[in-house]
């Protein structure tokens, strides 16, 4: 099968990288030309966790000719319809999309292609864009580490599934999801805590587990967005074995306080990972809160739970996209008291 990866930025050389070393062909396909410049004379150099130069195949999305089986949609969820009808043209007809993007964008990429030849794929992993061609990887290279949670809410074509399973097992663990909206939800929380306060806060994920006052808030966000997924009926799935909600939850005073020592634990194996929210906003560039945090204060509204905390992220990060803000460790003054 012919495959791709469409916005192949930090996360994606990463996965090409993996991909082409044990020799599946695979075109890396982003929009930054410097970066493709890069990549198509140096390789993918992945640096932090592991140490890895690799030859890719890398095109700009001008330079793409070929009809693929599998597209790997790692874009930022900006304009996600329009992005995918632009793919349409390189799919071929029985081809899939495979979005590996942050927060629930399997609704907008099946409106335009169809559920059954959308899969979904969430990460529990991160890496940083380092220069051209150049990717961190922030998380622990272990293969319990470099995980996938992979379904879907079509009749998608098993080959078609089966063989995006095997690419990603290359790399990492895969676990096949009978709840996947659960299991989009597990990344949703998690990103709406650290990613969010680390656009907000100018901080490493570890950094906001560490400091007492950020972890106060990464608690609250945690709890709405536990209190909204369970008035939207929806279960929350494991993330890489552990069951997030049993850990982090709290109704008293006892369970609040393990839940609070936990923390820090939990996120350990990401402790250097900086969102990629705050890696747009440091360039000046809008960043996707709308697809995160915003999407638990969207379903909040739907279903009538309070998201204050998540709401002011959102107001914050809009403020620093408009330049009234930065990105600085200051603004946790206006979270305090949310």
């Amino acid at each position: 099968m012919k495959l791709a990866i469409y916005g192949a930025g930090a996360m994606g050389t990463v996965l090409g990288a993996y991909l082409s070393k044990a020799g599946e062909q695979v075109d890396l396909i982003n929009r930054n030309i410097m970066h493709v410049k890069g990549l198509k004379e140096k390789g993918a150099q992945i640096i932090g966790k592991i140490q890895l130069t690799q030859k890719v195949s890398a095109l700009l999305p001008e330079e793409m000719k070929e009809e693929y089986d599998i597209l790997f949609l790692m874009t930022k969820q900006l304009d996600n319809k329009q992005v995918v009808k632009s793919l349409v043209p390189f799919l071929k007809k029985d081809g899939v999309i495979c979005t590996m993007q942050n927060g629930l964008p399997e609704l907008s990429v099946s409106e335009v292609i169809g559920e059954e030849r959308t899969i979904g794929c969430a990460m529990a992993w991160g890496a940083t864009m380092i220069g051209n061609g150049i990717s961190e990887l922030t998380s622990e290279a272990t293969y319990e580490t470099l995980s996938f949670s992979l379904g879907s809410f079509g009749n998608v074509d098993e080959q078609h599934f089966q063989e995006v399973k095997r690419l990603l097992e290359i790399m990492g663990q895969v676990t096949v999801e009978a709840n996947f909206i659960g299991a989009r939800w597990a990344k949703l929380l998690v990103n709406s805590a650290f990613s969010g306060l680390s656009a907000v806060l100018d901080t490493t994920f570890g950094e906001v587990a560490e400091d007492k006052t950020s972890r106060k808030l990464v608690q609250k966000i945690i709890k709405e967005c536990i209190e909204v997924a369970n008035k939207a009926n929806i279960k929350i799935e494991p993330i890489q074995g552990k069951d997030i909600v049993k850990l982090l939850d709290w109704k008293g005073p006892i369970k609040k306080a393990i839940s609070f020592m936990i923390i820090p634990i939990a996120i350990k194996k990401h402790k250097l990972l900086k969102s990629s929210m705050l890696q747009d906003l440091s360039k000046g560039k809008k960043c996707e809160i709308e697809a995160i945090n915003g999407v638990v204060c969207s379903y909040g509204d739907k279903v009538g739970i309070e998201t204050p905390i998540n709401d002011r992220i959102v107001e914050i990060v809009k403020e620093i996209e408009s330049g009234m803000l930065i990105p600085e460790w200051e603004n946790i003054q206006l979270l305090i008291g949310s």
